[in-house]
This record gives structure tokens, C-alpha cells and sequence, in this order.
């Protein structure tokens, strides 16, 4: 025997059977990951999807806030402040002549322009005026029930805190874009349910029976689709009888952009529901006996829930978008209901844009939320597809 054989080590392999799915074979991690459920994989999928793990925490941060609007907002909905009458954003500022003064904002104080009919705002370098937080404010009625007057944060005693500028009411812009987002945000929820809940229930119903139940539901689906989606929203909203309440007109515009906006996904779950019906495991059911609401419901739908979520996650920006231009031609909601779009309203005039930009800030946090949808149901999407690798 050579002297390179006589070094080797000598190799023992075991002539049991290996099972590789056997508690024995499986590291620790190995045992999490073929335990894991189907949900827990899917949150796994989707913490790795850095982007829309962020938006989903600021869409988190800004459905939260809507349950505390009267808190976060520095002044009530309909404060009027009539010596500042389309006053520019005020800046916080941190250091007054080199001295650390915590936050602060400078006093204003304005002159007519007669030539331009306007006012011209200045800041009072000498006067400073502290912000003051876990304050007492404005009286206001949480969600129209409980009254109450703490704020997160407040001007300082006979100061102004304007951090998005006033209307021409003198109204604080930020505090109203606080309040517009308990209606703006709340009309996509409602208006997804009612347009899901018709969609699922319609397009299964095609989907599963086909036949003249397929045929009446695709008819229906073309009949709407036929009209141009705007002018079918304003005829709509026009019909609303002017005599509604607030909360009335309310519920009328989620309605109707629930009624309008199942199309889409009523045609994606028939189409699905089409190419699983034949598969074994649908047929299996059938001849156990199982209900088509059982199969559908069970069975179907759950094999393609990624598509749902994607739809979903798209539909409430839709609908947002849907009210705001509603509301900002005048055929949404209406004053004394606050949202982004009738916000909005105030900045229809070019000349008032031009000269007081800051009524166009409403429109940022529509930008912000859609972008959000749109980045939340990607990763979504992605988590929920059983075909894409790991």
C-alpha cells in the first residue's frame, strides 16, 4: 500500500435509509421552514420587499391617524382666523440669535398691497413664539361624540401656528388636510368591500355555472364598461338629491364607486374560476358531495387570493382618486364635510394657485397614499404567489 493511500482517512457511510423530511435529518432551521404555515411563509416572502414594508407602515401610520384627527390636528376643523386670511406657511425654527431655543415660529405680521389686492405677510424677527405640546387647544368633539380640547401640539398663547399656510376663511390648510383624511382614506375601505363583495359573488357565479348565468353576468359587465367611467361617476353623484345629509351624501359616493368598479375583478375571478373548475382537486370535491359555495369559496378562490390582494391593494387608490375628483368638480362631497378633494376645490382658480401655492398641498398626501397602494400590493403580490421561488 502506498504511503498517499496509507493517509486517507477512511469514510464511513451509513446504509440506513435516508429520509430527508425526517425530524433526525433537519437542522433547526430546515424544521421552521417545511413547518412554517402557508401564511407565515407568505409574511417571510414578504418582509423581504423592503419597499412595500415601508409603505405598508406609513399606510399603517395614516389609517391610525384618522382615529385621533382632533388630537393631531392643531386647530379645530372650523377655526377661522381672520387677520390671517391666506397667510403662507410659517417654518419652524429651532435657534433665535444663536441661541437654542427649541421649537418656535417667528410672529406674523402683514401689510395691504394695493396694487395687487393683497396681503403681504412678514415675519416679526423679534417676537418668537414657542410651540407648546400635550397641549390644551381648540374645543372639538372626537368623532362628533366626545368632547375634549388636548392637542399633540399648539401655537403659543395668542400666537398662530401655520405650518401649510390658510384659506381664504383664514383656516388652517394642515389641520383640515388632517381632518380630510378620516373621509378620503375611509371611502376606499367601504368602497372595495361593496365592489369586492359584488365582484367575487358575480364573477364566481359566471365562472363555476357558465351557461346563461356566464352570459347575463358578461352582458351586465359590458353594459357598464360601455360608458366612460367619469361622465357614468358624475351622472351618478348629480342624482344624489341635494336634500341628503352630509354623512347621507357620504355613503352615497362610496356606493356608487363600489357599484362602478367591480367590472374588473368580476371578469379576473370568472376567467380563474374557469381553468380551476376542471382541475382534480375541484372535480374531488364535487363528488364528496361539497356545496358550489363550498368549492368556490374552499377550494377556488384561495388559488389565486394574489390576484385578489393585487386587485385589492389597486382598487382603494382608485377610489380615493375617484372621490377627490368628485368632490373637486363639485358633484362629490360638499362642505361641512372635509376631505382632500373638496380641499382641492379652493385651488380651481389659476390666480389663487399662483399666488397662494400652498392651497395646492392637499394633493401630496393623495400622491403619497397611492404610491403606498400601489407599492403594498406589489409586495403583496409577490408574497401571495405560490409560483415564485423563494
Amino acid at each position: 500500500m502506498s504511503a498517499a493511500k496509507q493517509d486517507r482517512l477512511e469514510h464511513f457511510v451509513s446504509t440506513a435509509p435516508f429520509d430527508p423530511y425526517s425530524i433526525e435529518a433537519l437542522t433547526a432551521e430546515q424544521e421552521r421552514y417545511y413547518m412554517a404555515s402557508q401564511w407565515r411563509m407568505m409574511w417571510w416572502r414578504f418582509k423581504r420587499h423592503r419597499l412595500a414594508v415601508v409603505s405598508g407602515l406609513i399606510l399603517l401610520v395614516m389609517y391610525l391617524s384618522i382615529l385621533a384627527s382632533e388630537i393631531l390636528a392643531p386647530y379645530n376643523l372650523h377655526s377661522r382666523h381672520t387677520d390671517f386670511i391666506y397667510a403662507p406657511p410659517q417654518a419652524i425654527h429651532l435657534f433665535h440669535e444663536g441661541r437654542f431655543e427649541g421649537p418656535f415660529v417667528y410672529s406674523y405680521s402683514f401689510e395691504l398691497d394695493m396694487e395687487n389686492l393683497r396681503r403681504v405677510y412678514k415675519e416679526d424677527l423679534d417676537e418668537i413664539q414657542k410651540l407648546r405640546f400635550f397641549c390644551l387647544g381648540d374645543a372639538y368633539k372626537w368623532m362628533g361624540l366626545i368632547p375634549g380640547s388636548f392637542h399633540l401640539v399648539c401655537p403659543a398663547e395668542d400666537g398662530t401656528l401655520f405650518l401649510a399656510g390658510t384659506d381664504r376663511l383664514g383656516r388652517d390648510v394642515l389641520s383640515r388636510m388632517i381632518y380630510g383624511a378620516r373621509i378620503s382614506l375611509t371611502v376606499g375601505l367601504i368602497g372595495i368591500a361593496i365592489s369586492f363583495i359584488i365582484g367575487i359573488v358575480l364573477g364566481g357565479l359566471a365562472g363555476y355555472y357558465g351557461g346563461w348565468a356566464d352570459s347575463i353576468v358578461q352582458r351586465l359587465i359590458e353594459i357598464i364598461r360601455s360608458f366612460p367611467e367619469l361622465p357614468l361617476w358624475m351622472a351618478l353623484s348629480a342624482a344624489l338629491p341635494v336634500t341628503w345629509s352630509p354623512v347621507g351624501v357620504f355613503l352615497g359616493i362610496t356606493v356608487i364607486l363600489g357599484l362602478v368598479d367591480w367590472t374588473g375583478l368580476a371578469r379576473a375571478v370568472r376567467s380563474k374560476l374557469l381553468a380551476l373548475r376542471e382541475e382534480d382537486f375541484a372535480t374531488a370535491a364535487v363528488l364528496m358531495g361539497a356545496r358550489p359555495a363550498r368549492v368556490i369559496g374552499r377550494h377556488l378562490l384561495p388559488n389565486f387570493m394574489s390576484h385578489l390582494i393585487a386587485s385589492a391593494t389597486l382598487s382603494i387608490p382608485s377610489m380615493i382618486l375617484g372621490e377627490t375628483a368628485l368632490s373637486f368638480l363639485g358633484l362629490g362631497l360638499r362642505p361641512p364635510v372635509t376631505s382632500w378633494g373638496v380641499l382641492l376645490t379652493e385651488a380651481q382658480n389659476i390666480n389663487a394657485v399662483a399666488l397662494y401655492p400652498w392651497l395646492m398641498l392637499p394633493v401630496l398626501p393623495v400622491v403619497v397614499v397611492v404610491l403606498a397602494f400601489n407599492f403594498l400590493g406589489d409586495g403583496l403580490r409577490d408574497a401571495a404567489d405560490p409560483y415564485k421561488s423563494d
